[in-house]
């Protein structure tokens, strides 16, 4: 009897835990449900709840864009990155002047409108203004000024309008690609940030513009107009070696010790011969032709009167005129890029001495630039 009452005692108890255990697990599966819910309501607590008045972060098309965004893979990088060198190869290949391929124009055209779906993406999954919208990130407000610029470009194609200007913004395409590349980014970052730094070596090259700039006006003003001319009643103009402007014979006057001077022109030549005959001597009673190789005259010894002239070298681009024209200079000479011409030019026109100011002028700018290097490390 109490086998019998025991069995069915035992079977209730079995029961009775299977139903808790079963109560436990349902139970589980809804708090499990619940914290997906919660968790699927609130994605990216750091973002905005609604964007364009009505979009929730669980609504579409947000819900999609910040799937799309906040994508775990780095396919939409890639893909963005491709575009980019894409995009870099477009305008590599552009042909101004000519005609534009189809292939080419079609390859822009979807390129552009890859960015701007991407930027609508991002203006919808993180809301357009605010400190985590779209707006609220430096590069985005880049990547937003090309696109504006692009829609601009192409709204006023086909209109009388000159479009150079709204072209040159291309040149800023391939920037986007610093927002796609986390390391190229965070490199860029602290470049920008090391420019504060470079403020009193800022100041530094400015006073040694300056105060080079002006000893360079006290000195040599106008003395690299001076030109060797035959007199003030001939107007033929002045000499002109090989009868161009491309290396000026600068000569130098009386009351300067330049290193040369009018007597200095050399000799005329025809047929390779040098001429040495005078005005006098070549008459038609002497039976001499004026134009034949031994009976030549030399019309470059009557270039004896050295003045200023119109003309400064390279165009009038060299000078020491003004503090400007003197800035220009300053800058050739530390590039290193044709400063010995210069040097030449004024030690010509006002002493031989003058190495000395373009000596210590490029061991300060080498100094500086060294300096420079040693504040960015």
């Amino acid at each position: 009897m109490r086998q019998q009452h025991r069995g069915p005692t035992e079977e209730e108890g079995d029961e009775e835990r299977r139903g808790k255990r079963c109560m436990y697990q349902l139970r589980e599966r809804r708090g499990s449900g619940r914290r997906r819910k919660r968790r699927r309501s609130f994605r990216t607590p750091t973002l905005a709840p609604v964007v364009l008045l009505a979009l929730t972060q669980t609504s579409p098309p947000r819900s999609w864009c910040l799937r799309a965004v906040c994508h775990p893979y780095p396919s939409p990088g890639r893909v963005s990155i491709l575009a980019i060198l894409l995009n870099c190869v477009t305008l590599g290949m552009f042909q101004p002047c000519g005609h534009t391929p189809f292939l080419l124009q079609a390859l822009d055209d979807g390129i552009f409108i890859f960015f701007a779906g991407e930027m609508v993406v991002k203006m919808v999954a993180l809301g357009v203004i605010g400190q985590n919208g779209y707006l609220g990130d430096t590069w985005n407000r880049l990547d937003f000024f090309i696109v504006i610029v692009g829609m601009l470009e192409y709204s006023l194609d086909g209109h009388n309008v000159s479009l150079s200007a709204i072209r040159t913004v291309r040149v800023l395409r391939p920037l986007r690609a610093i927002n796609r590349v986390p390391s190229m980014r965070i490199l860029v970052t602290l470049l920008l940030d090391t420019l504060p730094m470079l403020g009193n070596v800022l100041a530094l090259c400015f006073f040694v513009f300056f105060i080079f700039g002006i000893v360079g006006v006290q000195l040599w003003a106008g003395l690299l107009r001076n030109r060797c001319f035959m007199g003030e009643d001939v107007k033929i103009g002045y000499y002109r070696p090989d009868g161009t402007e491309d290396h000026p014979f600068i000569c130098s006057t009386e009351r300067e010790n330049g290193m040369l001077r009018c007597s200095d022109v050399p000799r005329r030549r025809v047929d390779g011969t040098y001429c040495s005959l005078g005005a006098e001597e070549a008459r038609p009673d002497t039976g001499l032709r004026i134009d034949e190789p031994v009976s030549c005259v030399n019309w470059y010894q009557y270039y004896n009167e050295c003045r200023a002239g119109e003309l400064n070298p390279h165009k009038g681009a060299i000078n020491f005129d003004n503090i400007g024209y003197a800035w220009i200079a300053i800058f050739q000479v530390i590039t290193l890029e044709g400063w010995v011409d210069i040097m030449y030019y004024v030690m010509d026109a006002h002493s031989f001495y003058n190495f000395i100011y373009f000596f210590f002028l490029i061991i300060v700018s080498k100094h500086k630039q060294t300096h420079t290097y040693v504040r960015l490390s």
